[in-house]
């Protein structure tokens, strides 16, 4: 797959992953915040928790769903980024939690999105 293809995939999932959020009544703070460490998807507000969403997308399952593209080294790094993005907003919340949201998009059909809650 071309990195053209798996960018557009990216970004729909992305673009998705926002919609459901704000659908569910979340505030979206900021989308694709990069620092050194590397990159946040999306942070938003749940009420009184700030929430870090990790978004994977994939075109089928071949490879496992989207959300086990998540490792655990991988979830210790949303907590890094997690960190730098508080230090950086100068921002504080009595709650955060690193979720995962995965989109898959087949082929044919709808595109099916899968949250999980407090991953790391």
């Amino acid at each position: 797959m071309s990195h053209r293809v798996a960018s557009a995939i990216g970004e729909y999932g992305e673009r998705l992953a926002g919609e459901y959020l704000t659908g569910l009544g979340y505030e979206l703070l900021d989308r694709n915040w990069r620092c050194a460490q590397g990159e946040l998807d999306i942070v938003a507000r749940d009420g009184a928790c700030l929430v870090f969403c990790e978004v994977k997308t994939r075109r089928s399952t071949a490879f496992g769903s989207p959300v086990e593209a998540v490792t655990p080294a991988k979830a210790a790094r949303l907590r890094r980024l997690a960190i730098s993005w508080l230090r950086a907003h100068d921002t504080h919340a009595p709650e955060l939690r690193v979720d995962v949201i995965g989109v898959l998009r087949p082929a044919r059909g709808p595109a099916q999105v899968e949250h999980l809650k407090g991953v790391a």
